[in-house]
């Protein structure tokens, strides 16, 4: 059997192996052959690339990625999921040596057997931003991806400063990469048909805007401003600083209005703030 997988074999391969869906892992698997291949194409896998694929459930994206990459690394928490997927993909004639499962918690794995090339995920909504930022974070080589999220994630994900929707994942994921939208997908792709809207989410990693020092001074400014939104700068920060002057004076000393906002700052604005919070 060639191909990708098909709405009737998904519902097979899970009636066997005594898979139900569940909300709780955030499980509603893809269906859609042509969606897969969408993806891919979005997440720019090349031949010689290591994929890695977060949440691979039956294995539709899976496939895909067989189709293209010179090897697959996938992460599932499901044992069952995991112990079925080398079963599927060699059904569908692609070669198991091609294929690495790790089943473990994604949130918790730290090293990988090879080191990954590009980045294809489709995350539930409770950990898609962590899960994205650790990823980016402890995986250097991925210099690109993308994520199927939901809409409202997305959406904060590639907001920009001063729109309703700019945050903290929208700052930290710019330490490392450049974040665009990759468009929509439709719920009728999924089983079952989620209650809410999918967005694809693509990142091109470019290089880090500093050193892990900096890095968690920026991010403990970033979650500051943003733990209090419609605070003003002084406000938000006098924590850190001390005090609302202390927090005043070196907000000024970055050359940062301290009466300005937090969803008015970029990460080179945040990245001069830590600097004068790590003095």
């Amino acid at each position: 059997m060639s191909g990708l997988l098909g709405a009737a074999e998904i519902r097979e391969i899970a009636s066997r192996i005594g898979v139900n869906p569940t909300k709780k892992l955030g499980q509603n698997f893809v269906v859609d052959a042509n969606t897969c291949r969408r993806i891919v194409k979005s997440a720019d896998v090349h031949e010689g690339d290591i994929a890695l694929e977060i949440g691979p459930g039956l294995g539709s994206l899976t496939l895909a990625l067989l189709e293209v990459a010179q090897e697959v690394i996938v992460i599932e928490i499901d044992e069952r999921l995991a112990a079925e997927l080398p079963h599927t993909v060699q059904r569908h004639e692609f070669d198991t040596h091609r294929l690495t499962v790790v089943t473990q918690d994604a949130m918790v794995v730290d090293s990988l057997p090879l080191a990954p090339t590009v980045l294809v995920a489709n995350l539930p909504y409770n950990i898609s931003v962590p899960v994205l930022l650790r990823y980016m974070e402890k995986f250097p080589t991925l210099r690109s991806g993308v994520v199927m999220v939901q809409s409202e994630v997305a959406d904060r994900l590639v907001a920009s400063p001063g729109s309703k929707n700019y945050g903290s994942p929208s700052v930290k994921a710019t330490w490392w990469a450049d974040m665009s939208s990759a468009g929509t997908v439709g719920r009728s792709i999924f089983w079952p048909v989620p209650n809410v809207d999918s967005s694809l989410v693509r990142f091109v990693r470019h290089e880090a805007a500093g050193d892990e020092s900096l890095r968690l001074a920026t991010f403990m400014v970033i979650d500051a401003a943003f733990a209090q939104r419609r605070k003003m700068l002084r406000g938000a920060l006098s924590e850190l600083f001390g005090g609302s002057a202390a927090a005043s004076d070196a907000i000024l000393a970055a050359g940062v209005d301290p009466t300005s906002r937090g969803e008015a700052l970029l990460l080179p604005d945040f990245i001069k703030i830590a600097t004068q919070l790590s003095r």
